[in-house]
């Protein structure tokens, strides 16, 4: 594993004089914030050795590599997710990679439905904590002490430092925000009413396909994380009406422009 990271990341250096350490993950309809990126460099995935290739509607596909108000930063434009056939460690792959460029910050968004009533489509919202609910666990398998340790503490999977940042900028910006806990399935199937029911009882706030599998590796390399959900819609059985993903794409073109000004505003403080 460490030399496959180690192929990857030589590649992406060679085509870079920046350093970043600060790295973002962007979710269904979230590309658009890697677009913001000022000398930027862009690096199709499958031009990167070992790496998967996105192939999921509102995913563009390349790491964006350049400064982002005056920080510098690589993005994912666009994830793999385990209901695309991949492995879960070929999901995760590219936090690795992150860690090996330098990376101390991960940025994490997405877009999720709402399991929690009080929320609506077009809401965000900071990431307090996760529940794994897909059945597996990228770290299952031999342990390289290199990458981190056998059993990674979970118990601030998303950095309080960050999450009190993410608040004192949406206050700032006068921006309200919601705050809760991500459920992770595996997709690629909406839950069911009966499900959606379970994880509320659960605690679960809102429920998407993604971000556990990274933030559970970004945990394992000491990457500290920020984890930000788009509530795209309300999950099934909440309002009376189907689900779909173009429904999700439409909602966070809708909160484009919250989402850009949140995250930048997020980063242009951070590290001060």
């Amino acid at each position: 594993m460490k030399n496959v990271i180690s192929e990857a990341s030589s590649f992406i250096l060679n085509n870079t004089t920046k350093r970043p350490i600060i790295g973002l993950i962007l979710g269904s309809g979230l590309g658009i914030l890697a677009d913001e990126i000022k000398n930027a460099i862009s690096i199709p995935y499958e031009e990167i050795p070992h790496f998967p290739v996105s192939t999921v509607a509102g995913h563009k596909g390349q790491l964006v590599i350049g400064e982002l108000e005056g920080k510098e930063v690589i993005a994912m434009q666009g994830r793999f997710h385990y209901y695309e056939g991949y492995s879960i460690k070929e999901v995760t792959f590219p936090v690795r990679v992150m860690k090996e460029l330098g990376v101390q910050t991960l940025i994490v968004t997405n877009a999720a439905g709402g399991i929690n009533a009080n929320f609506k489509p077009g809401d965000l919202m900071v990431i307090t904590d996760h529940i794994n609910n897909m059945g597996n666990n990228p770290l299952i398998g031999k342990n390289d002490e290199n990458l981190g340790p056998r059993f990674p503490d979970m118990s601030e999977s998303y950095h309080p430092s960050l999450i009190n940042h993410a608040e004192t900028c949406a206050n700032k910006l006068n921006l309200t925000i919601q705050k809760g806990v991500y459920v992770g399935n595996t997709g690629p199937s909406y839950e069911t009413p009966a499900e959606v029911r379970m994880l509320r009882t659960l605690g679960g706030d809102a429920v998407g396909m993604s971000t556990v599998p990274e933030v559970i590796v970004a945990n394992h390399a000491e990457i500290k994380v920020l984890g930000i959900s788009c509530i795209s819609n309300m999950a099934a059985g909440i309002l009376d009406q189907p689900l779909t993903h173009t429904e999700v794409i439409e909602t966070t073109e809708n909160v484009r422009e919250d989402f850009l000004r949140y995250v930048k505003k997020i980063i242009e403080t951070l590290l001060q």
